[in-house]
């Protein structure tokens, strides 16, 4: 048994950026701030200790007008430097306060990356939000991509007043994402396929049908076993690492964040948060499974997963221009006139990050292009 766990084990790992894209350097007066990155006054860097013993950098991107929290768990082979003008962008446009994080052994923080690491790394960002800033678990979003979904999932099945969730590209375990196994094996790692039943917030499913990495079989499955469903996006054509550079990702998710932020949900709030929730954006069939909320506890789990590489520069060149295209004529409204002129740079951004690994969710010895 134990050889059966290494070998599956040693399938799976992290791709932590080598080397980091940033470093965190301390002021006088002793705030800090992050190099390589563009200065914001309105970004809070930070040093974050975890119940394992490491100590993870993170950072808080305020917005005066937000009253939601978005905490964010990025993909495998990205750190926190790579995905700052990302944050920002997207605190911007959506209104929210975003917390991002870089996983144990990423970017500048301690530690190796494992499995039951990221668990404890997304803990310290939760209870920072609680504690430091005074968030409240209501008015608190998680954001999982790709292996961040693990992570975003198993937090989010202990929370019973939890805002909402929002998964993108995300895995059903990292043993399906390589092999399509029926049932849920004790050596597999990221167990979502099991975590998504117990969570009972409006979840938000955003996947690519051209995702060469996690088919978006996964992203499907996971939808159709959530308990309070929210109309999913499915890219037509999107791959696994470029959806934030179609149009409808940035409106979809703007849309989905307004309804929660109008529901003012609690967790005693009956109904679905959506009246669509029988037509998502491409068909799929809709099996709703309501089942009792309970707390999971933690098991052992072995080491990780991710993602792939980005698409051809025209396409990403074309995406920005649908993406500006898109905002001017949705915001010209309610957006206020600097979100309307940041948007301009969202492509030149997305360029900017390498978010992904084209090998990361092939097995050890394996070849590819």
């Amino acid at each position: 048994m134990g050889a059966m766990t290494s070998t599956v084990a040693a399938k799976f790992a992290f791709f932590p950026p080598n080397p980091p894209s940033y470093r965190v350097e301390e002021e006088e007066g002793g705030r800090l701030r992050m190099t390589d990155v563009s200065e914001r006054e309105n970004v809070d860097v930070l040093k974050l200790k975890t119940k394992k013993g490491t100590e993870i950098v993170a950072a808080y991107v305020k917005n005066k007008t937000a009253s939601l929290t978005l905490l964010y768990s990025h993909g495998n082979a990205a750190d926190l430097g790579q995905m700052y003008d990302l944050f920002c962008e997207l605190s911007i446009h959506l209104r929210v306060n975003l917390l991002g994080y870089d996983y144990t052994g990423y970017g500048q923080s301690t530690g190796k990356p494992s499995e039951q690491n990221t668990y404890a790394d997304i803990e310290a960002a939760y209870r920072c939000l609680l504690e430091t800033y005074g968030v409240k678990e209501e008015d608190i979003i998680l954001y999982g991509q790709s292996v961040g979904s693990g992570p975003t999932l198993d937090l989010a099945s202990r929370l019973s007043r939890l805002r909402a969730v929002v998964l993108h590209s995300p895995i059903l375990s990292g043993l399906r994402v390589m092999y399509p196994v029926k049932r849920t094996y004790w050596f597999d790692i990221y167990k979502n396929i099991d975590k998504i039943p117990l969570v009972r917030c409006p979840v938000l499913v955003i996947h690519g049908t051209a995702d060469d990495v996690v088919d978006y079989s996964h992203g499907k499955q996971l939808w159709e076993l959530c308990v309070e469903k929210y109309e999913p996006l499915w890219i037509k054509g999107g791959n696994h690492c470029d959806l934030e550079l179609y149009p409808e990702y940035i409106r979809h998710l703007k849309k989905f964040i307004s309804a929660v932020e109008k529901s003012g949900r609690l967790k005693n709030m009956q109904g679905s948060l959506t009246d669509n929730d029988s037509k998502p954006r491409v068909s799929t069939d809709c099996r709703e499974k309501s089942r009792p909320s309970t707390d999971v506890p933690e098991h052992s789990r072995p080491s990780t997963s991710t993602e792939k590489s980005r698409t051809s520069v025209d396409k990403r060149e074309k995406a920005k221009k649908s993406v500006e295209n898109v905002e001017k004529s949705t915001n010209a409204v309610d957006q206020p006139e600097k979100a309307r002129n940041s948007i301009d740079r969202f492509g030149g951004m997305m360029r900017a990050a390498v978010l992904c690994n084209i090998d990361c969710f092939k097995p050890t010895g394996a070849t590819g292009s």
